[in-house]
């Protein structure tokens, strides 16, 4: 029976409500061979990991825990994200931040109205009970005598839910701070600030930020998103993006040096998703680089990934603009190797060094370590290896340690990717990044994708995938495709080396683009059943494969089976994991061929559902999670049986 026909069957028999046919057991035994002391390639501890872009909103109003959006006012529209109230301009003469040189002024002679600003936050802003927020703005005081200022938050019934005053004096630009703390919950809230007595101010980086954000850290990250991210157990974090990387011109190209430093003073960017779906438009979509390099070297140490950053090859993005002028030339590069060359410095350079100096100043003084350089994203042809080449010669001859990715373009196959994995090989970069949103028969298809691939050349970096089905939802389909499909990272660990799946968040309010990995709103998340696949595998990886077969062959899909082992030489564990795609609980014979005669104790995780369309919401976010048990696994026969659609983790003392 065909995955396809599968499929058929399985959706068929849910739409007509047959689930009992779905439960029956299968009489025949799949027997599965693990040969145990024949340790085979080394699983990398940076196997499995996390891609961060800036979609979805995923840092300003996501990750990035700042609660106010366009804080300096540098939106193309100044005023969004903001409601004025009385007489309140824009100003730049004279500013607080050279490259956020916008800033409001605020003037109040006892209108009706009042004079003031409303912020709505990123859909709302999202607040709880008795948590305390520091409030934070730049403000100078146009004549002699003191304004207060009255600071607000507002619930969606208009209601009071905090209330402060602040008193600003004198003329030159001052930092003001208040701690609020809200009466009640309120995923969109408001922020409003209203001067109580006459006079003329200026009002710049209004910021608010909750007190609790991830490891305590100022200008920090959403505490529960970041540790959603940790609790992945990655081993290599890819950063800042994909699209975003490549800009849809020069000037929206993502440039790492404007993300560090104070900052009050990293000027602002519009984001490509503010516009490249039409009908998912966000005009108020921009980076305020809050989140920035040195932000994401941070989290990468907090999680305990390996960095790998993605850097702009001096090329545009190839899909939104084919006008060369909006390409670096290739005897123009300098700019651009230059900055990959400075990153590599601001990353491990001593203290001594220009960027190193810099790094040390925004509070770590301590190298990070960086091993990986990404260049470019989804580029193809002549123009991107052309390009790619002088990046790769120069890095090599400065750093020859850093290991370089190279791409394979947009596509798993096709005319783009023949012509660049050759290319690949002649420039000797270290890992070639392959992408693929494809449906679930594909991911299914493809278990064995890797298994013919050269061992000689450059590793591979599955650098993004998702299981895309036709309405484009995560669901526990998605998630158990996903899982199949992974047996052969695993199973070729030889070849691929790394591997992200993408997107990873996305605002339940402010989606682009889906499947996403982990869902949130302003003040809960949700895990999808994908997040858990790929917890499971992180958790679960490994330090080398075991040969796991049957009938003498790699368990690629089968009876609907896809399986792979591995041994955990630092716990001394074996580490088996099936998915079982098919309608039938599924009798599997375990010959764990060179393990020790009697009965090892571990647990088993298993993820399950017998509706393929289930999901995790905000409502039900618990629907579809792993149930761990306690085993025992006779050696050296055991027999375990299979759930319907299930995608199961063994983990047994050796």
């Amino acid at each position: 029976m065909t995955n396809s026909i599968q499929k058929a069957i399985v959706l068929c028999l849910i739409s007509m409500g047959i689930s009992g046919l779905m439960a029956q057991t299968v009489n025949t035994v799949s027997e599965f061979k693990v040969e145990v002391q024949k340790t085979g390639a080394t699983i990398q501890p940076t196997m499995y990991g996390a891609f961060f872009e800036d979609i979805n909103f995923g840092a300003d109003g996501g990750l990035y825990a700042e609660l106010i959006k366009n804080r300096s006012f540098e939106f193309d529209n100044p005023f969004s994200g903001w409601t004025p109230f009385g007489h309140v301009t824009i100003q730049t003469k004279n500013p607080c931040f050279s490259r956020n040189p916008h800033y409001a002024e605020l003037s109040y002679d006892k209108e009706l109205t009042g004079t003031g600003l409303d912020n709505e936050g990123f859909r709302g802003v999202g607040v709880k009970k008795e948590e305390k927020y520091n409030l934070s703005f730049y403000a100078r005081v146009m004549g002699k005598s003191p304004v207060k200022l009255r600071v607000n938050l507002v619930n969606y019934g208009n209601d009071f839910i905090e209330e402060k005053e602040i008193e600003l004096n004198g003329q030159g630009w001052q930092k003001y701070t208040v701690v609020l703390m809200p009466a009640s919950n309120c995923p969109h809230a408001r922020l409003r600030i209203t001067m109580i007595d006459r006079g003329i101010i200026d009002l710049d980086h209004v910021s608010l930020f909750p007190q609790k954000t991830f490891n305590n850290r100022p200008n920090g990250l959403r505490q529960d998103l970041a540790q959603a991210l940790k609790d992945l157990h990655p081993g290599i974090f890819r950063f800042p993006g994909g699209c975003i990387v490549e800009g849809t011109n020069k000037a929206t190209r993502y440039q790492w040096k404007n993300t560090v430093g104070p900052v009050e003073n990293r000027p602002t960017n519009i984001n490509r998703w503010n516009y490249t779906f039409p009908n998912k438009k966000f005009s108020d979509y921009y980076q305020s680089y809050g989140l920035g390099f040195y932000e994401f070297f941070q989290l990468s140490e907090d999680i305990g990934a390996e960095p790998l950053p993605v850097l702009n090859c001096g090329l545009s993005c190839q899909y939104e603009n084919d006008d060369p002028n909006e390409n670096c030339a290739v005897d123009k590069l300098q700019p651009y190797i230059d900055d990959a060359l400075d990153l590599i410095e601001f990353a491990n350079g001593p203290v001594s060094s220009k960027w190193g100096k810099i790094r040390s100043d925004m509070g770590h003084p301590a190298p990070f370590n960086l091993k990986f350089v990404a260049v470019g994203n989804e580029q193809w042809s002549k123009l991107y290896t052309e390009r790619l080449e002088p990046f790769v010669k120069a890095i090599r001859a400065r750093y020859p340690d850093i290991k370089i990715v190279g791409g394979a373009g947009p596509q798993a196959e096709g005319s783009d990717f023949e012509y660049l994995w050759p290319e690949m090989r002649r420039l000797k970069v270290d890992l070639v990044d392959e992408h693929f949103y494809r449906s679930p028969d594909w991911f299914l298809s493809n278990a064995k994708r890797y298994d013919s691939y050269d061992r000689q050349g450059p590793k591979v970096f599955a650098g993004e995938y998702a299981c895309h089905p036709g309405n484009r939802e995560n669901s526990f389909l998605t998630a158990l495709c996903e899982a199949a499909f992974m047996t052969g990272f695993e199973r070729n660990a030889d070849v691929v080396n790394l591997c992200t799946y993408a997107p990873l968040f996305a605002h339940v309010d402010a989606w682009q683009w889906r499947p996403d990995l982990i869902w949130f709103d302003n003040i809960s998340i949700v895990k999808t059943p994908n997040y858990y696949v790929q917890q499971l595998y992180g958790m679960n990886k490994g330090t080398n494969v075991l040969p796991l077969t049957m009938n003498n062959e790699a368990v690629t899909g089968q009876n609907g089976l896809y399986a792979t082992a591995a041994v955990d030489k630092t716990t001394n564990d074996l580490i088996i994991k099936i998915a079982n795609t098919g309608i039938l609980n599924k009798k599997i014979r375990l010959d764990l061929v060179g393990l020790s005669e009697g009965k090892h104790q571990g647990k088993v995780t298993v993820l399950q559902s017998m509706d393929l369309e289930a999901k995790n919401t905000i409502a039900k976010p618990s629907a579809g999670e792993p149930v761990i048990t306690d085993i025992e696994l006779s050696a050296p026969v055991s027999e375990v049986t299979l759930k319907p659609f299930s995608f199961s983790v063994y983990r047994v003392r050796l």
